[in-house]
């Protein structure tokens, strides 16, 4: 376990002996740094709960308007692959984008550094004397900073510019963002697809799409504290609240207008 896992399984139990061993100067000079690659965990919820709840809201739609089974699936099956792939392109465009910008930022800041020096060395000044440093301590900071190009950068990319660099990949986010919608979208067209097998199903379909969708919406909720470390239950119950409203205006809309088809 690296040394910032230490650091946060400490804090998570408030452990402070283990934060006290994941912070003494043998851990943290033995540590390896490295760029990290960052995490899809926000892409797979992002795209997660999207995916069901936009295909449950078809569901109850089509369930509202008392439509045939077959309309259910063709709408449920086209919401997950026309819907999916829009936002997966729209989560890769924006990440390619922001990509993009946060690199050309940076070398506007090398090229300021190369050819004009004194303006960034300044800029490095304020920074720091804004943070509170004064006197030969700000000097030394400064020259610290500026000894080394890289660090230079990154600290005009940080406390200038406020950007900092992301390390994922808009090709894997969006990936993730449609494999995620795709596949706990499915859930609530599940029981319409077991109908044709199973008589006994056809009976209870829209009900047991609720049950295993509703179950999606929670499991969701609760697998985001892994990342948030809040509490699993009223994470997994705000989910499941904001994913019933969206079915129950669906179904409305569709039982009010259910003449119409």
């Amino acid at each position: 376990m690296s040394r910032i896992k230490k650091a946060r399984a400490a804090y998570d139990a408030r452990d402070i002996e283990a934060t006290k061993e994941a912070h003494s100067a043998k851990a943290i000079s033995s540590e390896e740094h490295h760029k990290g690659t960052g995490t899809y965990v926000g892409d797979f919820v992002y795209g997660a709960i999207d995916g069901s709840i936009t295909t449950f809201a078809v569901v109850s739609g089509v369930a509202g308007a008392a439509l045939s089974v077959n309309i259910v699936i063709i709408l449920g099956l086209a919401n997950l692959f026309a819907d999916g792939f829009s936002m997966a392109v729209g989560n890769y465009l924006s990440s390619k984008s922001n990509k993009e910008f946060i690199e050309k930022e940076r070398k506007r800041e090398e090229w300021e550094i190369e050819n004009y020096p004194q303006g960034e060395v300044e800029e490095i000044r304020q920074i720091y004397k804004q943070k509170g440093f004064k006197g030969a301590q700000l000097e030394q900071a400064v020259k610290t900073i500026v000894s080394n190009k890289e660090v230079w950068v990154d600290t005009m990319m940080k406390n200038e510019l406020n950007l900092i660099e992301d390390k994922t990949s808009p090709v894997k986010k969006g990936a993730v963002t449609f494999v995620s919608f795709a596949t706990i979208g499915f859930i609530p067209l599940i029981p319409y697809f077991l109908s044709f097998f199973f008589e006994a199903i056809k009976q209870i379909v829209y009900p047991l799409s609720v049950v295993m969708t509703f179950m999606a919406f929670f499991f969701i909720g609760s697998a985001k504290v892994y990342v948030t470390k809040k509490n699993w239950l009223t994470s997994g119950l705000e989910t499941l609240f904001v994913g019933g409203i969206a079915a129950i205006i669906a179904y409305a809309i569709g039982f009010f207008l259910r003449g119409l088809a």
